[in-house]
Formats: structure tokens, sequence, C-alpha cells
């Protein structure tokens, strides 16, 4: 199987972090945006609502050319049938993870060297890296990782990176520079007033070389 190609832009709808709007209309303003990797991250929903959003998800990134990533939940993703699942270090296992999905993405968190050479070895497509910078979005339980690590980790594995925690549309360009394949963004767009001009704003910037 040939490498993942990663987009420059990993982009996550978290329906808790987008100022009250509902993803469903946020969904459409990412791709709009020119999002061509979309990872679906529900921490507070009910079951049966997390996989209603996520088969509709589903046919929305389907219908515009992009691949939908569920975060965690490998049942839900199988059953909208995702492009993929992105999975922490404490879910299911990754050798786990890609018994149950065949040849469909997995990828996998990771905050170290060790575990970066882990996902590599345990047939992980791509690894989240971070966090990169300081994040309210989520608690790691890591400090931030900074350029420096990333750069340490980018010599150390060949899968693809995304890097992740902190990024912004100010501070991307370093990411890229220190050898990110991809970089997830969850506040600073979805915070954003107008999320379609500045995902646009982001995709162009990698384009024009970052």
């Amino acid at each position: 199987m040939p490498p993942l190609d990663m987009p420059p832009l990993y982009a996550i709808l978290d329906p808790e972090q987008t100022k009250g709007r509902p993803a469903d209309a946020v969904l459409p303003q990412l791709l709009a945006g020119g999002a061509t990797i979309v990872q679906l991250r529900v921490k507070a929903m009910a079951p049966r609502a997390f996989f209603e959003l996520a088969k509709w998800s589903r046919a929305e990134t389907r219908a515009h050319g992009c691949k939908l990533i569920i975060n965690d939940r490998l049942d839900i993703a199988l059953a909208c049938d995702a492009d993929g699942v992105h999975l922490g270090q404490d879910d299911l296992s990754l050798a786990a993870g890609r018994q149950l999905m065949g040849p469909k993405i997995v990828g996998i968190s990771t905050h170290d060297l060790a575990q970066a050479q882990a996902a590599e070895r345990n047939g992980a497509d791509y690894i989240g890296f971070g966090p990169m910078f300081g994040t309210t979005t989520k608690d790691t339980g890591f400090a931030a990782r900074g350029v420096e690590m990333l750069r340490h980790i980018r010599a150390a594995v060949k899968l693809p990176i995304v890097a992740i925690g902190g990024i912004t549309e100010q501070n991307i360009r370093q990411v890229w520079q220190s050898g990110a394949d991809s970089a997830a963004i969850i506040s600073d767009i979805l915070h954003a007033d107008d999320i379609v001009a500045k995902t646009r704003r982001i995709v162009a910037a990698h384009r024009a070389g970052s």
C-alpha cells in the first residue's frame, strides 16, 4: 500500500468548539474553504446522536471528495463507512484497530519518539504529534513539544506526521517547515467569524509556499 498522502490542513470538527454554531452548519464551511480531510471529534454526545452526525458528515464529505476520519470511536467509523479512525494512546490498541479497519486509514496520537516509532512499527498510516504549543482545547497531560522535537520525530520516522495543539494561522508555517506533512487546527478555525475565509487562507498559504 502506498504511503498516505496527507493534505497540509487536517481540519477538525468538534461540536463543542463551534461557538454555539451547529455542526451541520460548520462542516459545509470547512468544505467550501478547501478542507480535503476532516476529523469528526465528539466527546459529549450520546452514541446515537454521534452516529447520526457521522452518517450525515460522511455523505457531505463524500460529495466533496473529502476524507472523513472519526476520532476515538472505531465502531462509529465502521458504521458510517468513514475513511478512517484516529486513536489515542488510551483507546483500542493500534493492532486491534488495524484488524477491524482493514485497509482503511488508522492514525494514532503520539507524544514522544518511542510512541512515534511504535506507531510506525505497528502499522499506523499516520501519526498525530503534539501538543505542539499551548492549547486550551484538550488537556493532554503533556507539555508543549515545540518545533525542535517535531524535527527530531521527522528525522526518525517515515510516516506522515499531523502536528496538533495550539496551531494557528500565524504559526502554521513553522510547523510545516519543521517537518509536519499536515497541521491539525481546531479552535483557530472553528472560532473564526468567517470559517470559509479562514480555511481558504490557510490552504492558500501552503500553496504559496510554507
